[in-house]
């Protein structure tokens, strides 16, 4: 089973039942072994995106104490090619997030991210390959 990266807009449908594709994502969900990995910059934009939610941060904390998600990522030691990735696709623009799930993309081979934000399918890891994802059908 491959390693399955988590984005910070599948992690809001998970967590938030109103979301458009929460259906969509606790089905996923299923057919994924954990844990979900991501990194400090998808885990800050969800904290904030989830903190007027009733329990939001405390479904974050769950989540990883649980071992249901995991982060494997040093931003401190991965800047360098995360900003060089960040210029090459700054028409889109590409968050700091973004960067670094594609960055993850190229160090775990065989991985896929778990997302609804259509930019990863203009993305590439390692300049020309096609990042695999798990995105809803209609995005």
């Amino acid at each position: 089973m491959s390693i399955v990266l988590a984005d910070t807009g599948a992690l809001v449908a998970l967590l938030d039942r109103r979301e458009k594709y929460h259906a969509w994502a606790v089905e996923q969900i299923r057919d994924i072994r954990p844990p979900l990995v991501t990194c400090e910059a998808v885990l800050a934009e969800l904290c904030f995106l989830v903190s007027a939610y009733p329990k939001g941060i405390d479904s974050v904390r769950d989540s990883l104490d649980s071992g249901a998600w995991a982060v494997d990522f040093s931003l401190r030691a991965e800047w360098a090619p995360v900003f060089a990735l960040m210029d090459t696709y700054s028409d889109q623009p590409m968050s700091l997030a973004d960067g670094c799930l594609v960055r993850m993309s190229e160090k775990f081979a065989g991985s896929r991210i778990f997302t609804l934000d259509r930019h990863f399918q203009v993305y590439r890891r390692n300049r020309r390959q096609a990042i695999p994802l798990i995105i809803p059908p209609d995005r």
